[in-house]
């Protein structure tokens, strides 16, 4: 894994240098093709021949030359390779080539980077400039079909790219799509909670005031410690989603989330809100990957979140059961909620399906039994091909 980790990071920061310098790209890609075109210099000619001179070797190197350009201009830079091709072979008898490098260069490039109507004019362009080359060579049917072969390849490779770019550009937009939902689901999980608390205990604290003093007391220290815990897991998240945030240099939380083991520290600081919360496990209990646990937390803290906010509830129960094949989360209150939160729900009931289909599962909510308070039951399997986001 070490290797293979080294090596991916190594072509990570290949990328990226490719990514901000393109034109250092394109110059090796120049001084590539012109390591290539000048081995039949370097190859001793046959007797007959006359030998390769400079000036031969100068013009070859003009048709290379316009390659460095080939992403800002490439129609002008493939009529550049033309018109230099061409006065090569009129003006001396230098050596041939085995390969159209430049030729094929370009059309590659006009594929992957251009426009429909650049492409076609380069079609057109081709259609005629590769016959006429190969008139002006060997004549034979045998060199045109090779040429139409080797720029029709150039041209399909160039369009294949484009479509794996295009491609990894439309995942790349999913991929922070999802990212942003996830984000968006973990703020209003921390947010609306810790909210909603302060709510409830700062109502509760003027009439403890003058009741029972020791209970108002009690009141704000659960205040305050319900905005440390929301600020400490927004400082995580944060801290995770910075720009500059480098896994490796020992800056970035390292803390995972919440999980089935902060699950009673989240239910006492709820009991403080005067709510009473029962909690139970059915069933053997079965270790969850920390995606899981997280998703259990949240579910169980949304839905005492909106039992707080739109249930006039007495208690709450939440219970988790294990069964072979999935763990079951069911959070149930004796409260009532308005017709319109019943009916439609809203963001946090949402983000609850959401989290549960990520791991394969599902969610319901409505009247609970016997059509008493309202209950939230979410299902997630425990085969681990289930977990597809996580």
């Amino acid at each position: 894994m070490g290797i293979r980790g080294e090596v991916r990071g190594r072509w990570e920061r290949g990328r990226v240098l490719t990514a901000e310098h393109p034109l250092l790209v394109d110059i090796g890609v120049a001084l590539l093709v012109q390591g290539a075109m000048t081995m039949p210099f370097l190859v001793p000619r046959a007797p007959g021949l006359p030998p390769a001179t400079w000036a031969a070797y100068g013009l070859s190197t003009l048709t290379v030359v316009p390659l460095v350009w080939r992403r800002r201009a490439p129609v002008a830079v493939l009529f550049a390779v033309l018109a230099a091709n061409a006065l090569y072979r009129l003006t001396v008898d230098g050596p041939g080539q085995p390969l159209p490098y430049t030729g094929l260069v370009v059309a590659y490039t006009i594929a992957a980077l251009s426009a429909p109507r650049k492409r076609l004019l380069t079609g057109l362009v081709l259609a005629v400039a590769v016959p006429v080359g190969v008139w002006l060579n060997t004549r034979s049917a045998r060199e045109l079909t090779f040429s139409l072969f080797v720029f029709t390849a150039a041209y399909v490779f160039g369009r294949l790219t484009d479509a794996r770019q295009r491609t990894h550009r439309v995942e790349a937009e999913q991929a922070a799509a999802l990212e942003r939902a996830r984000i968006a689901r973990e703020m209003h999980d921390i947010l609306s909670h810790a909210v909603s608390l302060m709510v409830v205990q700062a109502e509760a604290g003027p009439v403890a005031v003058r009741t029972a003093p020791e209970r108002a007391e009690a009141a704000f220290d659960a205040i305050s410690a319900t905005g440390r815990d929301a600020m400490a897991q927004l400082r995580h998240m944060l801290g995770v989603l910075r720009e500059d945030g480098d896994p490796n240099d020992g800056t970035a939380p390292r803390e995972p989330q919440p999980g089935l083991a902060a699950l009673p520290r989240l239910l006492d600081r709820v009991r403080g809100s005067g709510l009473d919360v029962a909690y139970r496990a059915v069933g053997e209990a079965r270790p969850v990957s920390e995606a899981v646990g997280a998703t259990v937390f949240r579910v169980v803290q949304e839905a005492l979140t909106n039992t707080l906010k739109h249930a006039d509830a007495r208690s709450v129960q939440v219970q988790l059961t294990y069964t072979d094949r999935e763990l079951e989360v069911c959070v149930s209150d004796d409260g009532s909620r308005p017709r319109s939160v019943s009916r439609r729900g809203g963001h946090g009931l949402v983000g609850i399906r959401e989290r549960a289909g990520t791991h394969g599962g599902s969610a319901v909510a409505g009247p609970g039994a016997g059509g008493r308070g309202f209950e939230v039951r979410v299902r997630i399997p425990f085969s681990p091909t289930a977990e597809v986001g996580s």
